[in-house]
């Protein structure tokens, strides 16, 4: 009998669930005071609490959450309704972060012709699009972003914003977070990642052709004026059925990312959503202390015990997991890793996970366990604390970087006399491998063209677009890493210098390699924008060429690459020193442009050289470029007599592709191989 009346039950449960599921496509509307039996589509780490809460995602890095009503909803019908495309929604929503006031990335309402994205990725594209396909009118995407991180290259206004979107993360429309309080008739300003509940109403009119975004804390009425209203036409972008749903992503930096209720109507304004229902946010980390350390002193003896016995045991793991750790750098916990994390991931650093080699440090793939992301660690070797709490100030720094030809500097994790870099991982590896090796494929003239224009770019926004100029130090192609799809991306910030707009930087070691050292570089030891510059033009002529800047054999022509194809300009032949690889398959113009603004970058004379911003624009073809005089001096013509010295540490490239250090004074030729 009790079994009958349980089926009887269960029968009952699942005829409402579809009943209402019909009803709810038919009408095209439902509401949700929280989430308890409902039927979410969740996707990625997302997840119900059983007080009802949805949970997108946590504070693990680099993650996708998705939830979606599971049924498709009707637009674009044929029945000439003028509200066709209409809708309106409300929820309530909140960004808890993992630091205070440092939390990723965001939360997208959207309306897809999906609940799948194939190959989203997290970070700044939010679950929803990756570099590839951001953009793309095949997308048919419509959305409205909660983004808590500036990203330069999606064009963001700062890191507290909300967005209007149509098939890209680029904003339509976008705006600092702010609401309007109808009380003290003013806005006020709004903080994403507070913690705190807020409420968001969306409004499309489709007789209007206008969207309105209204934002407020979660026991705010709704503002009498929106934060965002814009003129947009959806009939393009929506198709006749369409998912409705929210995405979330985490990145370097995390946040759990909540929703606490959710409205939704496709004939007319939405309902309220009940403030008293809605379930609760967990307690913060703070409000959660006074337990743990409740908790914490119950097992206290346990512990003792537990350390007493495994004893030997648990002292050898700590020392071979140990890591530097110093008070300061508490403010810096978003971009340190652990170092038992990287272990793990390079699979214990083992050779068969090596990369590569300089003379700075080994390079190893890995794949970090908490979330499968795929990474390059670098171990750079250092003995001294002096200036350490700067350099790690740097890192922090750099990795705010976002520019899509950057490798993404991801953290970092000190150990006595070692410091871990982590980078993104480049699965093509670097440049001079395809362009000095015979074991990769042969790059075309339009891919090294299109990885010049990438260099160029990411040079430019570290020189002027970022909020501090970031010298490089060491451009060549084997600091150029090449992606899946073969974009050319900046590399080993390791050896980055920064320093403030419009200050004088000041270097005590010149770090680089020779060929791509500028004259004044060695001579003064002070770096600048246009020693990169100098750097840049040999590395432009190394990718035309198909040779490295200097070669100290082999080449009847001489060994310097930038006086060769000086003298071959000079004879009217410049195009002879094409690399002889491509057999002649490149765009003449273009070839000619390139290894002329080659030759001006690499001049020894530093204001012959362009800026990155002129480099671009002539890679661009936005300005002419400016005639070489006759008189242009060569390397191994122009003096390095100056007054001023410098410590010179520097690497020497050779056909091989290993990599040696050395150290000259500035008086030394940086073609010498000897002091």
């Amino acid at each position: 009998m009790a079994t009958a009346v349980t089926s009887l039950h269960f029968l009952i449960i699942l005829f409402t669930s579809v009943k209402l599921l019909a009803l709810a496509e038919e009408e095209a509307q439902f509401i949700h005071n929280g989430f308890q039996g409902a039927s979410l589509h969740l996707g990625g780490i997302a997840k119900i609490h059983p007080n009802g809460l949805l949970q997108l995602t946590n504070t693990s890095k680099q993650q996708i959450g998705r939830a979606f009503f599971p049924v498709p909803l009707k637009f674009n019908t044929s029945s000439g309704d003028s509200r066709s495309l209409s809708f309106s929604t409300i929820f309530a929503f909140a960004i808890v972060p993992e630091w205070q006031a440092l939390g990723g990335h965001g939360i997208v309402f959207t309306i897809a012709p999906s609940m799948d994205f194939p190959g989203a990725v997290a970070s700044q594209y939010l679950g929803l699009f990756n570099v590839t396909n951001n953009g793309n009118s095949s997308n048919h995407v419509f959305a409205v972003e909660l983004d808590t991180i500036l990203s330069p290259d999606l064009q963001d206004t700062d890191g507290n914003h909300v967005g209007v979107d149509v098939n890209s993360l680029d904003s339509k429309v976008s705006a600092p977070v702010t609401y309007f309080s109808n009380k003290e008739g003013k806005n006020k300003s709004l903080e994403l990642i507070s913690g705190k509940a807020m409420q968001v109403w969306i409004d499309y009119d489709d007789v209007q052709k206008l969207i309105n975004v209204t934002l407020a804390p979660l026991k705010s009425p709704k503002p009498s004026m929106p934060l965002l209203s814009t003129p947009i036409n959806l009939s393009s972008i929506f198709l006749e059925s369409m998912y409705v749903g929210f995405s979330s992503a985490t990145g370097a930096m995390a946040s759990d990312h909540y929703i606490l209720g959710w409205s939704f109507n496709r004939s007319g304004e939405a309902q309220s959503l009940e403030i008293s229902e809605l379930p609760s946010l967990p307690p913060r980390k703070k409000e959660r202390k006074t337990l743990v350390v409740i908790v914490l002193l119950s097992l206290t003896t346990l512990v003792i015990v537990l350390v007493v016995l495994m004893g030997a045991g648990y002292i050898i793991r700590k020392m071979k997991f140990e890591e530097l750790r110093e008070e300061w750098e508490g403010e810096y916990g978003p971009q340190r890793f652990s170092y038992k994390d990287l272990y793990k991931a390079t699979k214990g650093f083992k050779d068969k996970e090596l990369l590569g080699a300089g003379g700075f440090g080994k390079v190893y793939r890995g794949r970090l366990p908490s979330s499968n992301l795929e990474i390059a660690v670098k171990k750079v070797s250092h003995d001294s604390k002096q200036g350490m709490r700067e350099f790690v100030a740097e890192i922090a720094s750099m990795g705010r970087l976002r520019h899509r030809n950057l490798v993404q500097l991801l953290g970092y994790c000190r150990r006595r006399g070692e410091l871990l870099l982590v980078y993104d991982h480049m699965p093509n590896g670097s440049l001079d491998k395809f362009l000095f090796s015979d074991e990769n494929p042969i790059l075309t003239w339009p891919q090294r063209y299109h990885i010049l224009r990438g260099v160029a770019s990411s040079l430019l926004y570290l020189h002027e677009e970022w909020e501090q100029v970031v010298l490089h130090r060491d451009v060549k192609a084997s600091n150029v890493l090449l992606d899946a799809n073969l974009n050319g991306r900046l590399g080993d910030f390791g050896l980055a210098k920064l320093y403030d707009h419009d200050t004088n930087p000041q270097t005590t070691h010149v770090v680089g390699t020779v060929g791509y050292l500028a004259p004044e570089l060695t001579r003064t030891g002070k770096a600048t924008s246009s020693t990169d510059v100098f750097a840049f033009g040999a590395f432009m002529l190394e990718t035309a060429c198909g040779r490295r800047p200097v070669e100290l054999q082999g080449y009847p022509e001489g060994g310097v690459l930038v006086d060769w194809v000086l003298e071959c300009w000079k004879r009217g032949a410049i195009l002879l020193t094409s690399d002889p690889r491509l057999e002649g398959n490149y765009v003449a113009e273009e070839m000619e442009l390139v290894l002329k603004l080659g030759l001006l970058c690499s001049s020894p004379i530093p204001a012959v050289r362009p800026s990155m911003r002129q480099v671009m624009q002539y890679l661009n073809g936005d300005a002419p470029l400016p005639e070489i005089p006759r008189n242009f001096p060569s390397m191994g013509t122009f003096g390095a007599n100056g007054e001023e010295s410098a410590e010179v540490i520097t690497s020497f490239p050779s056909s091989s592709g290993t990599t040696t250090v050395r150290s000259f004074s500035s008086s030394d030729s940086i073609l010498n191989h000897g002091r």
